[in-house]
């Protein structure tokens, strides 16, 4: 069994025991290329071996009160938050990111256990008024039963326990799939479960190259009554089409295209430091980056000048020394992608403000950049760019920048800037978004619902929306009362 730094094994967990595989696959740091680590190949019938365990583990452990249960996760979120230097670097190692950006992450990742933990003692049911003297009518909320997740690379803790914390809060046992190009933080947060009590089966770790054959597994086992997803709409819609035959519940939360309106009467320098914590944390790839940012005429050339001459300060290189501020992108194809949605953009007119082009830190890393004169009929403005290029669109009317904003299959998340108090809460009941951000660039922490509307996703996670995803309402009916 390889051991990353010493404490975290890089292996699959199933049924309380680390297993191994003879076939295997590496992990590379994006910033060097380097292998990290290799961990198991896992396929279908290793996965069902999972779901065998969940299922067995889940008569004793939904048995337990809903305090028992967050004593354990209270346990498990302490042993975390005392493991984030370590995290930290794994996950910078594994996916790339900022070593700050990553502590960040190992808190919020570890916030949800906390704050799961406590909120599974609040899943309450009702007392519904009687139609019938001799009638009492109530509702109970159960665990709705074994429930898998599958889950991105770009937050390898976060996404993790935004949907393990409340299944298990709630009384549910889970398996895990995470992303093949960064699970090593699955495994570690997983071991410290273990050390925290989780007992054996409660929480599966399935990691593989094959996620087409563990999802279907996922889908159409029929002991498997709930999934989370998170990752692009369509893997989303391919996991919906296989989950009808065993008619699951479903968290989808899936590709974003958001908006960033900057309105005349803005704060200048709000705007700019809004847009450049949204666009550029995580070198851009993050489901909620401000993807367009349309920035109204009287103000659009102030903007793109404040905002070049911040793009300028961020440091590009490897995300574990000091001072860095964007890392790598997650592999070639995503360096590609995003050569391709610029060259497209300047072929149609756009201009480059900065950046534009590799760094020369490595092959896998993107220059920050800013393109100006973006106009609707460019790719940039239709797809999810994922890497750190603003694509900045001019509009004149409010009306304008409604109509722009929508004007897409998705709606995730939205972002406004105004110092109009009536406009900000107009502007933001007609985004058609499943989050707004009011004068914020980053907005998302566990208390608050995390989701959105139409080809973005189903379902909601974080706060008590979140609980209630992995919870079943029961009614009861109580007769003949006075017999």
């Amino acid at each position: 069994m390889n051991m990353i730094f010493k404490k975290f094994p890089a292996a699959a967990l199933i049924d309380g025991e680390w297993v191994g595989s003879g076939k295997t696959f590496p992990v590379n740091d994006p910033a060097t290329g380097a292998e990290v680590a290799t961990v198991p190949d896992l396929g279908a019938k290793d996965t069902t071996r999972a779901i065998d365990a969940a299922a067995r583990a889940l008569a004793a452990w939904s048995a337990k009160t809903a305090k028992e249960r967050a004593v354990i996760l209270r346990r498990w979120f302490d042993l975390i938050t005392a493991e984030t230097e370590s995290l930290a670097r794994l996950m910078t190692t594994e996916q790339g990111k900022p070593l700050a950006e990553a502590r960040a992450e190992v808190a919020y990742g570890a916030a949800f256990i906390e704050w799961f933990g406590e909120e599974g003692k609040r899943a309450y049911g009702r007392t519904i008024p009687t139609t019938v003297p001799s009638r009492r009518y109530l509702t109970i909320k159960q665990p709705i039963g074994v429930c898998a997740a599958i889950t991105p690379w770009n937050f390898p803790i976060a996404m993790i326990t935004r949907k393990v914390a409340p299944a298990l809060a709630a009384g549910c046992t889970i398996v895990v799939k995470p992303a093949e190009e960064a699970p090593l933080c699955a495994v570690a947060i997983a071991k410290l479960g273990q050390d925290a009590g989780l007992p054996p089966g409660v929480l599966n770790i399935v990691t593989t190259k094959d996620a087409p054959a563990v999802g279907k597994v996922f889908c159409e086992n029929g002991r498997v009554r709930k999934i989370s997803f998170t990752g692009s709409t369509e893997v989303g819609k391919i996991l919906y089409r296989q989950c009808a035959g065993t008619v699951k519940k479903l968290t989808l939360e899936l590709g974003g295209n958001a908006p960033l309106v900057v309105f005349d009467d803005a704060n200048l320098d709000q705007a700019v430091a809004g847009a450049m914590a949204s666009k550029y944390r995580n070198a851009g790839q993050t489901c909620v980056c401000a993807n367009r940012i349309l920035v109204q005429s009287g103000i659009y050339d102030r903007f793109a000048t404040a905002l070049v001459a911040a793009v300028k300060k961020l440091k590009v290189g490897s995300g574990l020394k000091a001072g860095v501020t964007i890392g790598p992108l997650i592999t070639i194809d995503a360096i590609a992608k995003v050569e391709t949605l610029v060259g497209d953009a300047v072929k149609k007119g756009a201009k480059i403000l900065v950046g534009g082009s590799l760094d020369n830190a490595g092959p896998l890393f993107y220059q920050p950049s800013v393109v100006g004169g973006v106009t609707p009929d460019m790719e940039m403005v239709r797809q999810e760019i994922f890497g750190p290029v603003a694509a900045l669109v001019r509009f004149d009317t409010e009306a304008d920048a409604i109509r722009l904003a929508n004007d897409t299959p998705f709606g995730l998340a939205a972002y406004l800037f105004s110092q109009n108090l009536s406009r900000v809460w107009r502007v933001a009941e007609k985004l058609h978004a499943g989050m707004v951000g009011v004068n914020e660039g980053i907005f998302s922490n566990e208390v608050v619902p995390f989701g959105g509307v139409k080809e973005s996703g189903i379902g909601r996670e974080g706060a008590a929306e979140g609980l209630d995803e992995y919870l079943q309402i029961k009614y009861i009916c109580l007769g003949a009362i006075d017999a």
